[in-house]
């Protein structure tokens, strides 16, 4: 096993995310102890050096070829992440300073100079009662940054994001006003792609979905009306154009539910970008106006009130 593997397994030992094991990550860790291809670890050592010594130092002993302007990368993908786990310090001078510079912290030397000793076991256990895993403190903050929502009376997730703030406004405030009684057949989150996908239920319906189908963001379904709407969430691509409408007739060919399709935007400014593409005999609705849709359906409800 070479220098830059061995590297790797001591930051994932340390819990280090999957990204801060990246090669990149490994030669910083490897330039900063002074670790050679053939260098013992034991012979570590964390003297104040400057991106741009790392830099050198890889592109020399382990013959890759980073350029000067890559100091940004180095800094973002490893020294920030290596920092907030407690592996490095700074010198405490300006980040724009010529001056300044990082090096391995002392617990941090201790763990690279017993590395792969009978004594690795122990100043890993030391560090890890102090530090908590980075892998662990970025899963709880993604954890206190995702969005609950009720789906079918369970309680879900949905990661942050305008999309997914769209998809929460569509089921609670949209299905309770304009689908009351509705279940959520299927709904997508931007990280986890089949949150809910009623299967069993879509099959009786008569979809035939294949892994090319690109289902609709969000698909409720009203049994006492037998109605099926079809919505899009749109932040930036995706509104119910004829394409579109065109493409799930096709899936849903078998369906013989009533089919509405319903365009969803966070405010009025989105809709007005995508208004001349919507396709008539759709509805759309504006979540910063909860209360109204717009109906691109003819004569269908011109009458008094």
């Amino acid at each position: 096993m070479g220098k830059v593997e061995e590297a790797r397994e001591f930051l994932e030992a340390l819990g280090m995310p999957r990204a801060q094991q990246a090669d990149i990550c490994c030669y910083v860790l490897l330039a900063m102890a002074g670790m050679k291809p053939f260098s013992k670890w034991s012979d570590a050592e964390n003297g104040w050096i400057r991106i741009h010594d790392i830099i050198g130092f890889v592109n020399t002993y382990y013959g890759v070829d980073y350029a000067e302007n890559s100091r940004e990368s180095f800094r973002k993908q490893a020294l920030h992440h290596f920092r907030t786990a407690a592996l490095v310090e700074d010198n405490g001078t300006a980040t724009n300073s010529p001056n300044y510079r990082y090096r391995l912290t002392e617990e941090t030397l201790q763990m690279v100079r017993t590395f792969q000793s009978s004594d690795w076991e122990k100043t890993l256990s030391s560090f890890l009662e102090c530090h908590e895993m980075l892998i662990n403190i970025y899963t709880s903050k993604k954890k206190m940054t995702m969005m609950p929502v009720c789906i079918n009376g369970g309680d879900f997730q949905f990661s942050t994001g305008k999309h997914n703030e769209l998809q929460k406004a569509i089921i609670e405030e949209f299905a309770p006003r304009f689908a009351p009684n509705s279940v959520c057949l299927y709904v997508g989150d931007t990280v986890e792609k089949d949150l809910i996908k009623n299967v069993d239920k879509l099959a009786e319906l008569g979809f035939e979905i294949t892994l090319h189908d690109k289902m609709p963001d969000v698909i409720l379904y009203r049994e006492d009306k037998d109605w099926i709407y079809f919505i899009e969430s749109v932040t930036s691509v995706g509104p119910m154009e004829p394409k579109r409408i065109l493409e799930i007739a096709e899936m849903t060919k078998h369906v013989t539910a009533g089919k509405i399709f319903v365009t969803a935007f966070l405010d009025f400014k989105t809709y007005k970008r995508f208004s001349e593409s919507l396709a008539w005999e759709t509805e759309v609705w504006i979540a910063e106006i909860p209360e109204h849709m717009i109906h691109l359906n003819g004569d269908k409800f011109l009458g008094p009130r």
